[in-house]
């Protein structure tokens, strides 16, 4: 475990933490929300709550690892969770490999994880939306494993929009418990290291 409650260098935001998902209850625990997951776990151990409204989110700012950081959860919904983004590196100054997103991924299983330094949208309609609106696919991303469609006739919106079940939960909880860990490694300029702890896990 890393010293995530550092409260030194307090000072701007040098970091965005991103979780990508749809607002509103229904959407709670569904398999397109683990993006969001992923940042209330952090919120809830770095000592914050996510409950401003701003840049088109819900956010708080945050220590972790002595570095100050902007949690965000877009409201916008999933599929231009970019603007939300773009307003935030924004106004902060923030360029793309400080700007860190947690996003659900169906080619992985529950309990698995793949930390990718940068790269292409890969079919998501999130970050496709973020790399359009901020021009840059340079940002790290956590993809977050939410189970593939139970065959492949089954419409994929449904099966993102489903909810998980005990046993995938069980899973996933173990991997929103190192949450803020991967994100301390990242931020730290650990890369590697977060990619040899974590992917395939």
């Amino acid at each position: 475990m890393f010293n995530l409650f550092s409260k030194t260098a307090a000072g701007p935001v040098e970091f965005l933490v991103v979780g990508l998902g749809n607002p509103g209850r229904e959407y709670e625990n569904t398999r397109h929300n683990a993006g969001f997951m992923a940042v209330d776990r952090i919120a809830e151990t770095i000592g914050v709550k996510i409950d401003r409204l701003k840049f088109k989110s819900l956010c708080a700012e945050g220590m972790l690892s002595g570095r100050r950081i902007l949690l965000l959860k877009p409201s916008t919904f999933m599929n231009l969770s970019g603007q939300a983004v773009q307003e935030a590196a924004s106004f902060y100054k923030i360029p793309p490999e400080k700007t860190l997103v947690f996003m659900d991924d169906i080619s992985l299983e529950p309990g698995h994880v793949r930390i990718r330094r940068k790269g292409s949208d890969g079919g998501h309609n999130g970050i496709k939306n973020i790399i359009y609106l901020t021009g840059s696919d340079q940002f790290p991303r956590v993809k977050i494993g939410v189970g593939a469609k139970p065959h492949p006739d089954y419409d994929l919106a449904k099966w993102v929009l489903s909810r998980f079940s005990a046993d995938e939960l069980k899973a996933l909880d173990g991997v929103l418990d190192h949450a803020a860990d991967m994100a301390s490694l990242i931020l730290s300029g650990r890369m590697d290291e977060a990619m040899n702890v974590y992917n395939g896990k």
